[in-house]
């Protein structure tokens, strides 16, 4: 069986995952991590709750000691765009809970929030940015963020990006980076905009699904439950406050 010590993690990121107690990978992530740490392009088809953040956030930790040298100011060596504040703020968590050895540097960089501390986060250069397209695209049209030394970008939930309306900015976002960088794609489906973003912008990617698109995985369980419009946020409410419910994600 697969576990993390036969992948070719860096010994300070096998520390940090063995100390989050796991030691055998889950299916996505023992088919991303090697190519990823290979430098090579990757298209994964993977939903919700596959482990899909490990599976980049590990490799890519284990690569800013081969990529050498330290980011330029205002630059960033690898950076992550995703959809919404919420999914950065997670991703962020993992590049610090994983990479309390490493000790990249790294922030967030997204809408809603004050832009001056993430100006000044930015200003002598970072190993890791995670950013929403937009709020990133502000920065750079100002000079605060320069995207000319990116050695890598990885897209988290591509399609959300395509439903949001990302699309135009995330080329613009990839048109701004070298074309020698390394590109990983994730995305729970596969729509024709998606495909043509990955023709166009990746390089011969090696492409991974875990999981039919259309079906939802086996550790998550689905219902349905019908209420009339204006009873929804009371509903929801009410779900929320039963004492079974410890964690909860609210798209």
């Amino acid at each position: 069986m697969t576990d993390f010590k036969t992948l070719g993690l860096a010994e300070t990121v096998l520390r940090a995952v063995t100390a989050e107690g796991y030691d055998t990978p889950t299916p996505i992530q023992a088919k991303a991590i090697p190519p990823v740490l290979e430098g090579r392009d990757v298209v994964g088809i993977a939903q919700t709750g596959t482990g899909k953040t490990a599976a980049f956030v590990l490799p890519l930790l284990s690569r800013l000691a081969a990529l050498g040298g330290t980011a330029k100011p205002k630059g960033t060596r690898i950076l992550v765009l995703t959809p919404t504040r919420e999914l950065a703020a997670q991703i962020h968590d993992a590049v610090r809970v994983y990479g309390k050895n490493v000790r990249p540097r790294s922030t967030v960089v997204v809408g809603g929030a004050k832009p001056g501390p993430q100006i000044r986060a930015c200003a002598a250069g970072l190993d890791i940015l995670v950013a929403t397209p937009g709020r990133l695209l502000d920065h750079v049209g100002s000079g605060a963020i320069k995207l000319t030394d990116t050695a890598v970008v990885v897209l988290d939930e591509a399609d959300q990006m395509l439903d949001l309306g990302f699309m135009p900015a995330v080329r613009r976002i990839l048109a701004m980076t070298p074309k020698t960088r390394q590109t990983v794609l994730f995305s729970a489906t596969m729509p024709t905009q998606i495909r043509a973003l990955a023709e166009d912008f990746l390089a011969d990617p090696v492409e991974i699904a875990v999981a039919p698109a259309s079906t939802p995985i086996e550790r998550i369980k689905q219902s349905v439950i019908k209420v009339p419009r204006a009873e929804k946020r009371d509903a929801l409410a009410e779900i929320l406050s039963d004492a079974a419910v410890q964690r909860a994600i609210v798209f």
